[in-house]
């Protein structure tokens, strides 16, 4: 245990003063309660009724393997998996916002309540992209506590919040901080990369729980942890509450979040491109390619600008795009600041769905051949959201691949197959004719990067 001494500082006319226990400085301590000046207890009161206890049991069929196996006796088995998580009680009918990895392929799923009171509880929706499902109780007509939302883009780094969960399945537990950050990208956790930072602390089984402002209202889903031991260091990260509404609002009607699609192709500002724009700093995004009929086309977008602001959220990278998108209904029409010229202009975008044109046409390659194993379709703008690319363009895409497959060697979903043979590959139909002639190179598209792999 590391022990700090503090020593309190009192700067008078100029001079430094030292606090010390002769009482010179002293301050009469509170006599009861009433008199603390300071204190969270009444807002935890308020707000703690609506998190929750999360457990889920999984059955898992393992192999098993025996060294001289008897004639007859089984080779697999079952094993119970047990894991528990934190949720958020957001509608009085019993709707719980969770994270997904929380009850991912659970075979039952059991809510404790804050008063003890326990529920079994049934998936409404899941998004693995967003790492945030919807499960409800039945609560027999009963008002259950629940947390009603901020909008996460009135919150300031510096902002006090607290973070109610279960970690390592203790009861409900409190814990205090600020923001530390916004617009963190925290890459691998989920698809938008775009969170909230706090350093109050959040542990394994806090996942799924809130994180609340001082006004009482959740700002967002504690999610993941930066950690190099399995506890708190002080970097936690939470899903902003303006994806969670989302999540809600469409997982209730049965449906999933659908990001509008721009119809443009676009590059992250560097500082070389900065230097090139003239522009003051390396931020947001280039317009590579405006697509003719698409919504960046119907809003007189043009290659070269300079995409900086989205409905008046600034745009810094593809991270931040990916959110602000995912926030917005489809068929809304939003105002689009861009730098062209060196002058700031505005346009009204109206926002369209991703079309699946071409249609993906779906295949598993299979055969004696280096791609066997690998899924793949056609890209479209619709694919390309199911997979969570800013970037769409025509061809050939890996959707994913089958664990222990050869293609696995050195492809992986995302990866968009450009040419066999050096002759180039448009779509799945034309994949399979180059295969049949056999295959000695294959030349692959991954976040920017060609690499070509030689077979013999």
């Amino acid at each position: 245990m590391i022990r700090r001494a503090i020593l309190a500082v009192t700067l008078l006319s100029g001079g430094m003063v030292l606090a010390d226990s002769t009482g010179a400085l002293a301050q009469a301590l509170p006599t009861d309660r009433s008199e603390l000046a300071y204190s969270y207890a009444p807002l935890v009161k308020r707000v703690s009724p609506a998190v929750v206890n999360i457990y889920t049991t999984t059955t898992a069929r393992v192999q098993r393997r025996l060294p001289f196996p008897f004639p007859g006796m089984p080779q697999a088995g079952e094993r119970v998996q047990n894991s528990l998580g934190s949720g958020v009680l957001v509608r009085p009918d019993g709707l719980i916002v969770t994270n997904a990895h929380v009850g991912k392929g659970a075979d039952e799923i059991r809510v404790v309540l804050a008063d003890r009171r326990e529920f079994d509880a049934k998936v409404v929706t899941q998004d693995e992209r967003y790492d945030l499902a919807l499960v409800r109780i039945d609560g027999g007509g009963e008002k259950f506590p629940f947390l009603q939302m901020r909008d996460s883009d009135s919150i300031e780094v510096g902002d006090v919040v607290l973070a109610i969960g279960n970690p390592f399945g203790l009861n409900q537990t409190v814990t205090s901080g600020i923001i530390s950050a916004l617009a963190r990208s925290a890459g691998g956790v989920n698809d938008s990369s775009f969170f909230i930072q706090t350093d109050a602390a959040i542990n394994p089984g806090n996942s799924g729980g809130a994180l609340v402002s001082l006004d009482g209202r959740l700002i967002g889903i504690n999610t993941a942890i930066y950690s190099q031991t399995g506890g708190s260091v002080g970097i936690g990260f939470a899903t902003p509450s303006n994806i969670v509404a989302r999540i809600v609002s469409t997982g209730e009607q049965g449906g999933r979040i659908v990001r509008p699609w721009l119809g443009i192709n676009m590059q992250r500002v560097t500082p070389d491109i900065a230097a090139g724009f003239n522009l003051p700093r390396p931020a947001g995004l280039v317009v590579k390619e405006v697509f003719p009929g698409g919504p960046g086309a119907h809003a007189g977008l043009k290659r070269n600008d300079v995409i900086i602001a989205l409905k008046d959220q600034p745009i810094d990278d593809e991270a931040s795009l990916r959110f602000r998108l995912a926030t917005l209904q489809v068929d809304a029409t939003v105002p689009v600041r861009i730098i062209r010229g060196g002058k700031e202009m505005v346009f009204n975008m109206k926002l369209a769905p991703p079309p699946e044109d071409p249609p993906r046409d779906p295949a598993v390659l299979e055969g004696r051949q280096p791609l066997s194993g690998a899924g793949v379709a056609n890209l479209s703008p619709a694919v390309a959201d199911e997979l969570g690319l800013v970037e769409w363009r025509p061809g050939v895409i890996v959707t994913d691949v089958k664990a222990g497959s050869f293609a696995g060697r050195f492809v992986r979903p995302g990866d968009m197959i450009l040419s066999v043979n050096g002759q180039d590959v448009k779509n799945v139909a034309e994949l399979k004719q180059r295969i049949a002639a056999g295959v000695a190179s294959v030349s692959i598209g991954r976040e920017g990067m060609v690499s070509t792999v030689q077979f013999r």
